[in-house]
């Protein structure tokens, strides 16, 4: 939506045409059902053609959610149900069906709600600048023009961004994200994205996103079904580009860094091989069991990269595996923490938000899965079992030494 006008009371009569309540609620209404009804209220706009609509804050309030909280909520889910990837198609005559003006009723002061209208709209904004650069097809969106993607955000909103090329990182012994991206005449690219607005002894969060531009697999190469889909192998590195972006927006007073290895993963005649053994930044080899598990090779090296940083708490954010699908379906994305605070709060933001996340084991045990014949470790699992958690100890490995401080009190 352009805007969002926000009107301190409701219109006479307004209440005679909401649902039955129960105790100030609907009955059967909850918080999940609340952010899909806001969202199916939008989509219904746009398949009538209705650019402007009048709503009323107070008609998806739950026991959870109200408030200024509420509204932010409910601005970020109109945008992101607005939003459509149509670069590629031609404009229809007509044009494109879009929600321009959502008219909101609160009992809320003017002022309150407009700003929990305005930071959800940024939200839902930067989300939707990530979902259209991971839907941007692998020809058209190389590492190079990743990295393009992070400066252009970095010189909008005014964060420091610096990438670094194949011959500095040759000078790091990045062998995990030179290794993968051998086999690709795009050259791979390490971006590091810097948000110090936080207090300077404060400890910054390093958010670390998975870029893999387009995966072929490389010489493991995948099955026909679902290749055409791996140009969002890079949506870890969109998310960390744009949730840095929202913070800026939003100026908030935190030290962020974000780290993005960007590579392709190609099979050809310089390709990495199976078998083959990689020194990463940390001097621990990974001992290749599969070039389709490429990723954690990457964020290897970037996990280290972290750790200069001294960080209080590193995010590792990627489609590391479909292993996570299997285990959880579409509807979760699977958490990783050897932390049960922070697992309670990422779970509980999940909730409150729509982005619903659900914690798998990190156990020891699960490290002599990935334990290496010939190198440190391997970047495959000795069982087809546990797929999504062996590629989390793989990662562990690479941080588990490190000393870490309380959960962030986001």
């Amino acid at each position: 939506a352009k805007k969002f006008i926000p009107l301190e009371k409701s219109r006479p009569g307004a209440a005679d045409t909401v649902p039955k309540r129960q105790g100030g609620f609907l009955t059967g209404f909850n918080h999940r059902k609340a952010i899909l009804a806001i969202r199916h209220i939008i989509v219904a706009a746009k398949a009538e053609r209705v650019s402007t609509i009048e709503l009323f804050l107070h008609d998806v309030e739950t026991a959870k959610t109200r408030g200024a909280e509420l509204a932010e909520l409910f601005a970020t889910q109109c945008e992101l149900a607005n939003f459509e990837f149509n670069r590629y198609k031609q404009i229809p005559k007509q044009g494109w069906a879009s929600v321009e003006t959502v008219v909101v009723h609160s009992r809320l002061a003017t002022p309150v709600v407009l700003g929990a209208l305005s930071r959800g709209q940024v939200i839902g904004e930067e989300m939707n600048k990530a979902r259209a650069l991971a839907n941007t097809p692998g020809g058209d969106m190389t590492p190079h023009r990743l990295a393009e993607a992070a400066i252009g955000e970095g010189q909008a909103h005014g964060f420091q961004v610096k990438v670094l090329d194949e011959k500095e990182m040759k000078k790091l012994g990045m062998g995990g994200v030179l290794g993968v991206a051998r086999g690709s005449a795009e050259p791979p690219r390490f971006i590091v994205m810097e948000y110090l607005r936080g207090h300077k002894s404060d400890k910054p969060v390093v958010l670390v996103g998975k870029g893999v531009t387009f995966d072929t697999g490389g010489l493991n190469l995948k099955p026909e079904q679902g290749i055409n889909e791996m140009h969002m192998d890079m949506s870890g590195g969109a998310a960390v580009i744009h949730i840095i972006a929202a913070l800026a927006r939003l100026k908030a007073k935190k030290n962020i860094v974000g780290i993005i290895p960007a590579v392709e993963n190609m099979p050809s005649g310089s390709s990495y091989h199976p078998g083959d053994l990689l020194k990463t930044m940390s001097g621990k080899t990974i001992e290749v069991l599969n070039t389709d598990a490429e990723g954690r090779v990457i964020l290897s090296d970037a996990l280290t990269y972290a750790k200069q940083y001294k960080p209080r708490l590193i995010i590792d954010i990627a489609t590391l595996t479909g292993a996570a699908m299997a285990a959880l379906g579409q509807r979760a994305t699977a958490l990783f923490t050897t932390e049960p605070t922070l697992e309670r709060t990422l779970r509980e933001t999940g909730e409150r938000t729509g982005d619903f996340v659900w914690p798998l084991p990190l156990w020891e045990e699960y490290e002599d899965e990935i334990k290496g014949t010939f190198g440190d470790v391997a970047n495959l699992g000795k069982t087809r079992y546990g797929g999504a958690i062996t590629g989390a100890a793989f990662l562990w490995q690479f941080v588990k030494d490190e000393k870490t401080g309380p959960a962030p009190a986001w």
